[in-house]
């Protein structure tokens, strides 16, 4: 019988580098998906609708929403973003283990919603850092970044509800904590005892 997958969540501030962690490691990791996310904000260079987002409009949101079709939904700096429910339990029960790529406020709902799911948050070495990494950018302007930055220092505020803290400092060194946390997991005691129990009580 082929084990359900785990729903890893991966989240951090704006700039952080959760998502290019998370681009970075499914490329190496078959048995790992990227959940692909829907927002109401337009794409940015390079990006394109069904690969980096699903961008919908408002009123098709809403009625996502009034539907119960999203895992989670959140509003960030004017945009609506949100989980697709059934896709990603598809993903689960087919074996594959989800990672959602996606802001703190969002976060926070998977957890009230699904508990089972491990919760990582990416941190910069400092802020001063992650100010550079959202400049270096260029596609923000000041005031933007300086809300960015502020949101940033509401969301180090609630990296205690997370199973682990998982530093960008260097893109490999990441990758590699990444893994090891997913190894882990699939060892944890509580994901394995029904089959300890079959097998060997």
């Amino acid at each position: 019988m082929k084990n359900k997958g785990l729903l890893f969540v991966v989240s951090g501030p704006s700039g952080v580098g959760k998502g290019t962690i998370c681009q970075e490691y499914v490329k190496t990791h078959d048995d790992s998906v990227l959940s692909i996310s829907a927002t109401t904000r337009a794409p940015r260079e390079g990006e394109k609708h069904g690969v980096n987002y699903y961008y919908i409009t408002n009123e098709e949101f809403e009625a996502g929403i009034a539907k119960g079709e999203f895992l989670e939904n959140a509003v960030f700096c004017g945009n609506r973003y949100g989980t697709p429910k059934k896709a990603v339990l598809e993903m689960l029960e087919s074996g594959k283990n989800v990672i959602l790529e996606i802001e703190v406020q969002g976060a926070m709902q998977v957890r009230s919603h699904y508990p089972e799911g491990v919760f990582v948050f990416v941190i910069p070495p400092s802020l001063k850092e992650l100010e550079n990494r959202l400049r270096g950018r260029n596609t923000e302007t000041d005031d933007v970044i300086k809300k960015r930055l502020e949101r940033a220092k509401q969301e180090f505020a609630l990296c205690e509800k997370y199973n682990y803290i998982l530093m960008n400092d260097n893109l490999g060194d990441a990758l590699s904590k990444l893994e090891a946390i997913m190894k882990a997991e699939r060892c944890y005691m509580p994901r394995n005892i029904e089959f300890i129990k079959k097998e060997f009580c």
